[in-house]
């Protein structure tokens, strides 16, 4: 049953679900009226579950996500969350939900600290404030080190990191990273896929959109590749490393923009 804290904003409790976490079916989706940049998108994610999605630039990735997190109206499909169609709902009730995004730019409020970003992630549920905080900060040390200084203040691998602790402080049980090594160095960029790791270990499912296609394979469960707005490969991430056709078509192509 749903409840409402004090501010009237619905809250829906996430109680234990035997099935897929989240599924979306035939997805058409565009941001120009009579233009569709998704074109029948498909997707499963499981309790548990680290999932990649990779594909060209302009493949309709990031606007998947968006569309998964109600930014931009779906046109026809459907979008099913712990059993419940969540189609067309508002973003804010996906996060009550247990739905959790983090967008690849400006991704940070860069005037506020870093607690209050956090605070920022659990407008909807103040109170628990000192709780997800220790749970962040386990994930993230350097988030409490920095917990007084201004977002805008710190390197791109930092405030990804803000970005992440602001996304899992409503506690979601699935988390949309778009991007989410996207402009970082490389070493920054093998320290953001660590935490993805460690968040999905935390108990926390991911959907995840990345253009580094071959280390997003490396640490996902299974893959989807999307060219034009389409599902083409689904596998496990071994198995997509390891075709001969993604690998030709994809993962060469999509190194050498890197």
């Amino acid at each position: 049953m749903a409840m409402s804290d004090e501010s009237g904003i619905e809250l829906v409790p996430t109680a234990p679900w035997e099935g897929p976490l989240l599924v979306a079916t035939d997805v058409v989706a565009g941001y120009v009226p009579e233009v569709n940049i998704l074109n029948g998108c498909n997707l499963t994610l499981f309790e548990g579950e680290l999932v990649g999605i990779i594909g060209p630039n302009g493949a309709g990735k990031s606007t998947f996500l968006k569309a998964l997190f109600g930014l931009i109206p779906i046109r026809s499909g459907t979008i099913v969350l712990r059993g419940e169609d969540i189609t067309g709902k508002r973003a804010h009730a996906l996060v009550s939900r247990g739905l959790g995004y983090v967008p690849q730019n400006d991704n940070v409020f860069a005037r506020l600290t870093v607690q209050e970003n956090l605070e920022m992630g659990l407008y909807q549920q103040p109170h628990r404030f000192a709780e997800r905080f220790d749970f962040v900060c386990e994930l993230f040390p350097l988030l409490g080190q920095r917990r007084g200084q201004r977002a805008g203040s710190l390197s791109g691998g930092e405030r990804q990191m803000v970005a992440m602790g602001r996304a899992l402080m409503m506690d979601p049980s699935v988390l949309l990273l778009d991007e989410p090594s996207a402009g970082l160095s490389p070493a920054y960029q093998d320290e953001v896929f660590i935490r993805c790791r460690q968040i999905n270990e935390a108990g926390v499912s991911i959907v995840m959109v990345e253009q580094n296609a071959r280390r997003c394979l490396q640490i996902c469960h299974r893959g989807f590749v999307l060219d034009q707005g389409r599902n083409l490969y689904t596998g496990s991430g071994d198995e997509l490393l390891n075709d001969p056709k993604v690998v030709e078509l994809y993962l060469g192509t999509l190194d050498k923009a890197r």
